[in-house]
């Protein structure tokens, strides 16, 4: 009991106190995302135009999230939890939606961006099913996607002269 007492505070502190989390829903990697702790739960919102996308988390499905220390970036805690999506206009949309408002940096649309969610976007709620996960050990680097982009030329012999040159006093 009390252990489980401890882990549940543990998860709430650290994703409270971070302000940005890594998520792994039933499918692909996991990603990065902004959210909000609102009671006892995270809320997210994404999947509209502008906003993160929220690849592999269904309704129902499962999801890890793994916390990061807000100073140092080291991972702190791993949990899992229980997704859930919340309707438009329900009073949990409404409660969860005020919270995330307050977060949400560089809206486009200021003020109508509640309204833009409500018709283009999904709002989650993260319920922690109750117990932490063992933190990964190693890297968890992945190699870089293949693209055929490429530096078209080396850099000039010249640049780094021109870059850091002192200036004359005049």
């Amino acid at each position: 009991m009390t252990s489980e007492l401890l882990d549940q505070a543990l998860v709430e502190e650290a994703t409270k106190k971070s302000g940005l989390i890594w998520v792994k829903g039933s499918e692909g990697p996991a990603q990065a995302l902004w959210h909000v702790w609102h009671e006892g739960a995270v809320c997210l919102v994404g999947d509209g135009p502008g906003e993160q996308p929220l690849p592999g988390l269904t309704d129902g499905g499962a999801a890890e999230i793994t916390v990061r220390s807000k100073d140092k970036g080291g991972r702190l805690v791993a949990w899992t939890a229980k997704v859930v999506e919340l309707s438009s206009g329900s009073e949990a949309w409404d409660a969860a939606v005020a919270e995330l408002k307050g977060k949400r940096l560089n809206a486009p649309d200021g003020e109508a961006m509640t309204g833009r969610w409500a018709r283009e976007c999904r709002v989650l709620r993260l319920e922690p099913t109750g117990s932490t996960v063992p933190l990964p050990e190693g890297d968890l680097a992945t190699a870089p996607v293949a693209t055929p982009a490429t530096t078209r030329e080396p850099v000039p012999a010249g640049l780094p002269r021109l870059l850091f040159k002192r200036r004359r006093r005049t």
